[in-house]
């Protein structure tokens, strides 16, 4: 096995440097990192309805779309990314349990008792410290996690939409747990990149035949190119996800008003809105526009809505 840790913080870089690892090569992998924050969705989630849409506009914190399934996770950087990338035999590809087992056996070498919890979580105290994903490439599987080290809790339940009822779709969940940080039952581990190298370590010195390795100039220029055309992409962070139908109520000059749209490829393919005559009129001209802060400003924009007392949210 082959021990990267990525010099890079760009999450959108990393997840594409994870999926590259894993198509291009023969090779097995262990992958750390540590990326800037972000919200990484799982490949059949809905955007918005897991994302607190309004906190991460304020916040600019992009939201990424990762190729394996699950629930939704939060990179800062306080939080250790791991990616395990293995041969495997078809029919003993998908194993939760068997691929955290290093990480506890790493973290009981620090003097934490951390247990495998539920589908795919990893536990302290019964809070949750890691979130795991995998996914499945003909006889290879890639299985992912993170490690809360020092991550911003504040900034994570922000990010995060806690009430999803206005959103109506097939899909997935997410199954949010309380959580918890490594750093305050750690001793004598100053912060993330430490607690990296000793992780690394580790493997190195409990894995016979594990060295470390890079990604070369050749392979980092394909990586870019993924990270440009897939990675960064509306395309695949917003659209790529199921269809939704979201409901709201709110008012708009006094009178209530009700919004239902239906989104489909990232698109509002249906704008229903009642209300004034003239919110009606201007909300009709949303069918055709992607489903995105910016683009349903510019339309109402155009149309006088936006109005001091009136936020862009109600339709988020």
């Amino acid at each position: 096995m082959i021990c990267i840790s990525l010099s890079s913080t760009d999450p959108f870089f990393n997840l594409a440097a994870d999926e590259f690892l894993l198509k291009s090569s023969r090779e097995e992998y262990l992958i750390l990192g540590i990326n800037d924050r972000s919200v990484i969705i799982g490949k059949h989630q809905s955007a918005h309805r897991e994302t607190d849409t309004k906190f991460i506009t304020g916040h600019k914190i992009p939201v990424i779309r990762r190729i394996s399934g699950g629930g939704t996770v939060f990179h800062d950087s306080g939080n250790l990314n791991f990616t395990f990338i293995l041969n495997s035999r078809e029919g003993k590809q998908i194993d939760f349990r068997k691929y955290t087992l290093p990480v506890i056996s790493f973290l009981s070498s620090l003097g934490i008792d951390a247990k495998f919890e539920g589908k795919n979580d990893l536990k302290v105290g019964g809070l949750k410290i890691s979130g795991n994903a995998e996914h499945v490439y003909r006889d290879r599987v890639m299985h992912h996690g993170t490690l809360l080290f020092g991550a911003d809790i504040d900034l994570m339940r922000g990010s995060l939409r806690k009430d999803t009822a206005k959103y109506i779709t097939r899909a997935v969940k997410s199954n949010p747990s309380p959580v918890t940080n490594l750093e305050p039952i750690l001793t004598g581990v100053d912060n993330v990149y430490e607690f990296r190298s000793l992780m690394l370590d580790w493997f190195l010195e409990n894995n016979p035949g594990t060295s470390t390795g890079y990604i070369s100039e050749k392979e980092t220029e394909k990586i870019k190119l993924l990270t440009d055309t897939k990675y960064r992409t509306w395309e695949w962070n917003y659209a790529y996800g199921p269809e939704y139908h979201f409901n709201n109520s709110f008012v708009f000059k006094g009178e209530g008003s009700q919004c239902c749209l239906f989104v489909k490829d990232g698109i509002i393919a249906e704008s229903i809105v009642k209300g004034s005559a003239e919110l009606e009129k201007a909300c009709r001209k949303l069918t055709g526009c992607r489903h995105m802060v910016e683009d349903v400003q510019e339309v109402l924009g155009k149309e006088n809505i936006l109005k001091a007392e009136f936020s862009i949210f109600n339709f988020f």
